[in-house]
């Protein structure tokens, strides 16, 4: 099957962003895949099933993976877990027919970084892809609230001892600040405008505070500063 390209630079003289998309109804990959490269992205590969997603993943290295949920040979949460375990700087966007909780909770546990319904409009697809490639979550109207509730809730769970406490890695200032604005759900580009700095600095500091702290993506991230208490400060 032919993959819809587009040019490699968009208007504006960047890289195109790369996109892959997922799905194992043909006419739906075909017709996701055809509106993105019209609107300016680089579909630079398309799978039907989950192995062969994660096999041309790996290849083609998009920067979003638009991914469905309900795969043959293996499940888009498990696609996503292999893919963002090996590839942190991948983003991965689901678009889902489901609307149910657990499936929400699932995806975003297995390193989703946002969860988008089919029913959504082509802008808000195309919006949520270049959201996602600049690593801000997101949901389809309701889902957003449900995700925090469900993090609160962990964070409140007492954690089990650790038979070797390891030391708690020092942040800086600019850092802590950062974390407290990703905990409060702030986007990166309203972070940079809360601080006045860019957007790709406030990348930097997420990038920083995530190996400092040993964790792979901004869901695992949030999770840390909402058990931290910076979400109330």
């Amino acid at each position: 099957m032919s993959t819809p390209r587009t040019p490699q630079t968009q208007e504006s003289g960047e890289r195109a962003i790369k996109v892959m998309v997922v799905d194992d109804h043909p006419m739906w990959r075909d017709a996701v895949a055809r509106d993105l490269a019209e609107a300016g992205f680089d579909v630079v590969a398309t799978a039907g099933d989950g192995p062969g997603a994660v096999r041309r993943a790996r290849a083609a290295v998009p920067d979003v993976l638009v991914l469905d949920l309900n795969l043959p040979g293996m499940p888009g949460v498990q696609v996503c877990k292999e893919l963002v375990g090996s590839h942190p700087a991948l983003r991965v966007l689901v678009l889902s027919a489901s609307g149910e909780h657990a499936d929400v909770l699932e995806a975003v546990k297995s390193g989703a970084t946002g969860y988008l319904l089919k029913s959504a409009s082509t802008q808000e697809l195309t919006d949520a892809v270049r959201a996602t490639a600049a690593g801000d979550p997101v949901f389809t109207p309701g889902l957003a609230g449900l995700v925090l509730g469900e993090y609160r809730r962990l964070a409140s769970d007492p954690a089990p001892a650790a038979p070797d406490q390891r030391a708690v890695p020092q942040l800086t200032d600019r850092e802590t600040e950062v974390l407290r604005l990703v905990a409060k759900g702030l986007s990166y580009k309203q972070i940079a405008e809360r601080l006045v700095i860019s957007h790709r600095t406030v990348q930097n500091h997420v990038q920083n505070t995530l190996g400092k702290l040993q964790l792979h993506n901004r869901v695992e991230l949030v999770r840390y500063a909402i058990e931290a208490g910076l979400d109330d400060v």
